[in-house]
């Protein structure tokens, strides 16, 4: 038995947006909500809590995805990288420029791309992209 879920990407804008949707989609029957975290979202997909109880099937039904892959994509998450730059003592800045750096000479993941890599990772979920 597959599980059907919808991500409704004209919700989607920005990361903050993008986390929002999660949480309706995935966390509407929790107590809680996860965070504005690649991390957590990554442990979201591994199941046990949310609307994943497990391995069990997951057909992920990504609406307006190359809307989204625009709106996440490059100028976005330079933006996402160099708001990190101005907290030094929280994040590794040669990190992070190496990272700028990277998406400035066209070998850099987006953060759409990063968020695409971590959900091809869970092989119980099959994205389908509309």
């Amino acid at each position: 038995m597959v599980k059907h879920l919808v991500i409704v990407g004209k919700n989607i804008s920005n990361i903050k947006t993008f986390y929002q949707e999660i949480n309706r989609v995935f966390m509407q029957h929790e107590n809680w909500k996860i965070g504005e975290s690649l991390d957590a979202l990554n442990d979201l997909f591994y199941g046990g809590f949310g609307e994943i109880k497990g391995k069990e099937n997951i057909s992920l039904i990504w609406e307006n995805f190359e809307e989204n892959k625009k709106a996440l994509g490059l100028e976005m998450t330079k933006n996402f990288y160099e708001s990190k730059l101005k907290s030094p003592e929280i994040f590794n800045t040669d990190f992070i420029k190496e990272k700028i750096e990277a998406l400035e000479n066209g070998n850099g993941q987006t953060y759409f791309e990063i968020i695409a890599e971590i959900i091809a990772e869970h092989s119980n979920i099959k994205l389908i992209e509309k």
